[in-house]
């Protein structure tokens, strides 16, 4: 979905606990102004509130709107691993691709260590195709209740397999009344891993 004007303040309005009264005050621009801009009826910056508001949402704002298809949000952490609550604040916004844009939807923060035979290091960020099923075989992003992790999923004789890759960590197997219950849910497809060198 390409990027809007109107995602790009509301995401940060959300992440700083801020009012629409308050963000226009920080642009510098009236409250009808920026209504305008939330409601999509003026998406027509002025130079001077294109830098300002690139230097206060901390990215290029004219080639977020213009590429917007292809920066996919960070959305928080995921364990490689498990017992990690799952964390869906937005962490910002990676830029990919033309190709890679149609292949996945957005990106997740690695912690733990369980998926290391697969070189899916802490720190990484893999980018998820969201998805509800994966072929057999598949690096996959499940919840475990609320609870998020990445695993080689696996099916066989009706159970649901999470296999860890580092040896370290026990195979979760699954029953189809658990998977019911907990509920364990494939919420997407790792389709690569970055990782990024200081």
């Amino acid at each position: 979905m390409k990027m809007e004007l109107r995602s790009l303040l509301l995401q940060y309005e959300a992440q700083n606990h801020l009012s629409h009264r308050q963000m226009a005050k920080k642009v510098g621009v009236s409250l009808s102004t920026y209504y305008r801009w939330i409601t999509g009826e003026s998406v027509l910056l002025k130079r001077r509130n294109l830098d300002i508001l690139s230097e206060i949402l901390d990215c290029d704002v004219e080639m977020a709107l213009a590429n917007g298809n292809r920066l996919k949000p960070i959305l928080g952490d995921v364990k490689a691993g498990y017992d990690l609550w799952a964390d869906q604040q937005l962490k910002g916004y990676v830029e990919v691709g033309p190709t890679d844009a149609k292949k996945g939807d957005y990106f997740l923060r690695v912690t733990g260590d369980s998926m290391e035979g697969s070189h899916i290091f802490k720190g990484d960020l893999v980018y998820v195709q969201q998805c509800n099923e994966v072929s057999s075989g598949s690096i996959a992003v499940v919840m475990i209740g609320d609870e998020a992790t990445i695993k080689k999923v696996s099916f066989k004789n009706d159970l649901m397999i999470l296999e860890a890759t580092n040896p370290k960590y026990d195979t979760k197997f699954f029953t189809p009344e658990e998977i019911e219950e907990l509920p364990v849910r494939i919420i997407g497809r790792v389709r690569y891993v970055r990782t990024d060198f200081a």
